[in-house]
């Protein structure tokens, strides 16, 4: 493919039908592309449209492009034949790093030349999976967060012999399939999103395993918490509030101090001059313009609106 043309791909091969590539499908699916699926289990194809079958309904209420339907999945006897006419190929294979570097490079040796070939791996650097590929410089990895026909953030990022266009290409494509990207400047074990959330899970571990704090206690601590202005804002921004008018500049000079507090097992980084004005300066990047109080304003609307819909699917139980 073009490295220009990631608007104009049309068919998609998943490599890999489980829950993470099945969800890929079920989401290509319902952007109107047409899907081509491989995977060796002997059940895969069931599996696969049953799948399918239970994410269309969400799909449907969030809203189906022009075109899309579950007949434009095809499941293919072998990997060859997946991708031997796809635009872009994801690939959704187990997170065993052997598996992959084999897997990968049959998908390279298959596809036709200039496509990019994205993985959803959860962990593994691409510059470790990509070492017995013959055209490295067209792999990409593509993360996603479970599920991934519903949640849409995917994490782009390259391997050291990965290819600018590739990441550039795969970044286009995703968002043009309606995915909210992020695609990273270099390569971070775990990447962005899965170092934040394992960062609470360990805590979240310690303190059931020191008799400080229940299960339920942990995630009502979160959904009814922080949780609740996550969703627009995120964190940094969450704490740029919290300084007030004075934004993150006033929050890191006033709580700085507590960083190094043992509220966490985590060792926090120190709070040099240079950190400060980095997050002070993202900050305003990130605000985009918009003032505290216009930032205000839309974190208490998105918190309301998350708080209303959380309530009515709890309501519904």
């Amino acid at each position: 493919m073009d490295n220009n043309s990631a608007s104009q791909v049309r068919r998609v091969a998943c490599i890999g039908a489980g829950v993470i590539g099945g969800g890929w499908a079920a989401h290509f699916l319902a952007r109107g592309y047409q899907v081509t699926a491989w995977d060796p289990a002997p059940d895969a194809a069931e599996k696969l449209q049953r799948l399918v079958d239970a994410a269309w309904p969400a799909l449907t209420e969030l809203g189906l492009a022009e075109g899309a339907s579950r007949d434009n999945l095809t499941v293919a006897g072998t990997l060859e034949e997946a991708v031997a006419e796809a635009e872009f190929v994801q690939e959704s294979a187990p997170e065993d790093l052997a598996l992959k570097q084999d897997l990968l490079a049959k998908i390279d040796a298959a596809t036709p030349a200039g496509v990019v070939i994205s993985s959803s791996t959860s962990g593994y650097p691409m510059t470790d999976m990509q070492t017995r590929c013959t055209n490295p410089g067209r792999l990409v990895v593509g993360h996603p967060f479970n599920p991934p026909y519903l949640i849409p953030l995917v994490e782009v990022v390259g391997g050291e012999s990965s290819e600018q266009w590739a990441v550039d290409f795969a970044a286009e494509f995703f968002e043009v399939a309606g995915k909210r990207v992020i695609k990273m400047d270099r390569e971070v074990p775990g990447f962005i999103a899965n170092r934040l959330q394992e960062a609470i899970w360990r805590e979240a571990l310690h303190m059931v395993d020191n008799g400080e704090a229940t299960v339920e206690q942990i995630d009502a601590s979160i959904t009814d918490g922080p949780g609740l202005r996550w969703p627009l804002l995120g964190p940094c921004l969450t704490f740029h509030l919290a300084g007030g008018e004075g934004g993150m500049a006033h929050m890191l000079d006033h709580f700085g101090p507590s960083l190094k507090s043992p509220w966490t097992r985590l060792e926090a980084p120190e709070l040099t001059p240079e950190l400060r004005d980095r997050m002070v300066e993202g900050c305003e990047e990130a605000a985009d313009g918009r003032s505290i109080p216009d930032l205000v304003a839309d974190r208490d609307k998105a918190v309301i609106a998350v708080m209303r819909a959380v309530g009515e699917v709890r309501e519904a139980r």
